[in-house]
């Protein structure tokens, strides 16, 4: 892969601006949450280790860029949409479903049918996975309702609190492979937009 493909679609000016929204949106929504931002709705027995404040901040920046991949689709697809007869990314043979009844390829604004729908499946399982190993990392050990039935509040302590720094680093290393994952995808013309 050209290095100037991937600075091209990470610089790409839409999806900066959607991965910083989303990054926003994730950050807020994780830190009122696990009360790492003070709220008058969730609360914290035990106030965050400096280790959840840099997994909340690592993976949430992380998140938004991973969820910019979703939101907005590579340039080469986003120049090829709406002109008739191009196809940027990948011919489809004529039999392929997703393509026009001429066989001539994707049908045109068909983003979905370029992409493999596996490997989306399978980064998508990544990104949450890690999303919800982020979340289970920032909490507050003993305000963990699973934890404390399983091993009650002393367990939640002695057990559950010293896993969590090894939770939130595989939670960080899990997102940065399924976000670079997604970015190599991008820079091929294989992502596409959920929308």
């Amino acid at each position: 892969m050209n290095p100037r493909d991937c600075r091209a679609v990470v610089l790409d000016a839409r999806y900066l601006a959607a991965s910083a929204a989303a990054g926003l949106v994730g950050l807020v929504a994780f830190g009122l949450v696990s009360a790492i931002i003070p709220n008058p709705v969730f609360g914290r027995q035990i106030p965050p280790e400096p280790f959840a404040i840099a997994v909340w901040v690592a993976s949430g920046l992380l998140m938004g860029l991973l969820a910019g991949t979703y939101l907005v689709p590579p340039p080469a697809v986003a120049a090829s949409i709406g002109r008739p007869g191009v196809v940027a990314i990948a011919e489809s043979s004529p039999a392929d479903p997703g393509g026009d009844p001429a066989g001539r390829g994707p049908a045109s604004g068909d983003l979905a049918s370029v992409a493999d729908p596996e490997a989306e499946r399978r980064s998508s399982v990544l990104g949450y996975a890690g999303g919800l190993a982020a979340f289970l990392a920032i909490g507050c050990p003993v305000c963990n309702k699973v934890a404390l039935v399983l091993l009650g509040a002393s367990g939640a302590l002695s057990i559950w609190a010293p896993l969590q720094p090894i939770i939130g680093l595989a939670s960080v290393a899990l997102l940065a492979a399924t976000l670079a994952w997604r970015l190599r995808m991008r820079a091929r013309g294989n992502a596409c937009s959920l929308a």
